[in-house]
């Protein structure tokens, strides 16, 4: 079923993946920070709303250019699509957020490099979850 899907998706639909996906995100994330990593709700806060900020443009763009190659290859997405989906999207992000979060919470780069890969995971199933989710709905909606 999924694989037949079209990747051809309109700008209302991008924009409202991207919002839909962050706002479940950020409340995940949030808690994530306050009870993982100690830190106080405004800091957490404003910490998820900037990287919230920066993965909606990434989201945006880095699915673009993704349905863009699979529309010239025709490549199907079967589970080690999405895996690699997932692994390169949060790639491109890492490069961004380590550095604002040391930044942010006053910490070594090392350490802000084990709290992103702590999320790193966590976004690594929740990318791949969702998208599986979201291609579900959009196949059923395309019946």
């Amino acid at each position: 079923m999924e694989q037949c899907l079209s990747p051809v998706r309109t700008t209302t639909e991008r924009v409202l993946h991207a919002v839909i996906f962050e706002v479940v995100a950020n409340v995940l994330v949030f808690i994530i920070l306050i009870i993982f990593a100690s830190a106080a709700p405004s800091q957490s806060a404003l910490l998820t709303i900037v990287s919230s900020t920066l993965a909606m443009g990434w989201n945006y763009l880095f699915n673009l250019m993704f349905d863009s190659v699979q529309l010239r290859t025709g490549f199907k997405k079967d589970w080690r699509i999405r895996c690699l989906h997932a692994v390169l999207f949060e790639a491109g992000l890492l490069f961004v957020l380590i550095p604002f979060a040391a930044w942010w919470l006053d910490i070594t780069l090392f350490a802000a490099l084990k709290l992103e890969c702590g999320l790193v995971l966590f976004f690594l199933v929740y990318a791949y979850l969702f998208n599986l989710i979201w291609d579900y709905g959009r196949a059923s909606l395309k019946k």
